[in-house]
């Protein structure tokens, strides 16, 4: 059965759901629920049991943001997240690109991968804030806002990745791109499709996902033929650090669709540990790592000049 709690004497009960054991100060108006008493399209993980909101104006999903529920680390996680990268282009602007030598190219290349970063970050905090909505179409405008933050995430990983790797051979850099650009469109124009946040197309969305994120081994796998095989100093130098990115990507992929750990323990990671938290936090490292990255090969590229004959053509 759930619980009531009273705050103090100008507020009136709140119910909690069975499963609430810290204290919260609830803002008059809103309430926990468990899984069994939230809207059906709220119901995506059954291991989750309780600490949902639900039934939520704006203003009182914007209230939430400070109550104890199942989504305050993966709030969190993504506004610190954006707090981070922005922090980063602040430093980055004033000190780590001055300090390199940078030209003008680099300056714009390192602002669109940290404004892609930070969009993809305010996106998150955005769904997780306001999915509680009374409105359904107001939860699915939002979810599609997150896929659509998640895409231009990915063109902040592509955008520098093929500058600097590309550096010495502006059309192999042009083509690849002109390609990235063309798949996150492609991914944009598939989420104006009525179905593509249906439960019907949960599948195709993540193999879509899986697709893009996958595309960057053939850049890759050139990249390493144009510079001599693995042989190669440069190669040995910053392929590690590549394979690195994919296998945090990885690893964040599996939390994700598998639902470990909290298929193991159902109800006992309510609030802290679930899966889509551990996704969240290594999304933000992931994107930081690949961030450090771009600055490490950029400083690479300004101290060793582009061989004569490795020139503009293929």
């Amino acid at each position: 059965m759930p619980q009531k709690l009273k705050l103090h004497k100008s507020s009136h009960y709140i119910e909690l759901g069975s499963y609430q054991y810290w204290p919260v100060l609830v803002p008059r108006g809103i309430r926990l629920y468990t899984f069994e008493q939230i809207p059906l399209f709220l119901k995506e993980n059954p291991y989750i049991t309780d600490g949902y909101r639900a039934h939520l104006t704006s203003k009182l999903c914007l209230k939430s943001i400070f109550v104890l529920s199942n989504e305050t680390v993966n709030i969190w996680t993504h506004l610190l997240g954006f707090l981070l990268f922005f922090l980063l282009g602040v430093n980055d602007m004033s000190t780590v690109l001055p300090a390199s030598g940078a030209n003008r190219e680099d300056y714009v290349i390192y602002c669109i991968g940290l404004f892609c970063f930070q969009v993809c970050m305010l996106c998150s905090v955005g769904y997780h804030l306001f999915s509680c909505h009374r409105s359904e179409k107001t939860c699915h405008r939002w979810l599609a806002l997150d896929y659509a933050g998640i895409s231009v995430g990915i063109l902040g990983c592509y955008i520098p990745g093929v500058f600097y790797a590309f550096y010495c051979n502006i059309f192999w850099r042009q083509v690849y791109l002109v390609i990235v650009l063309a798949l996150i469109l492609a991914i944009f124009s598939a989420q104006i499709h009525p179905h593509y946040h249906s439960k019907e197309w949960q599948h195709l969305r993540t193999v879509i996902f899986c697709s893009v994120a996958g595309y960057g081994v053939i850049p890759a796998v050139h990249w390493v033929w144009l510079n001599g095989g693995f042989s190669s100093a440069v190669v040995q130098l910053f392929l590690p650090r590549v394979i690195v990115m994919y296998l945090i990507a990885g690893a964040a992929f599996l939390f994700y669709i598998s639902k470990i750990p909290e298929r193991c323990f159902p109800g006992q990671l309510n609030y802290l540990g679930a899966s889509h938290q551990v996704w969240h936090v290594l999304v933000v490292f992931m994107f930081y790592w690949w961030h450090q990255t771009a600055v490490y090969i950029m400083n690479f590229r300004h101290n060793q000049p582009c061989p004569p004959l490795y020139t503009n053509s293929g």
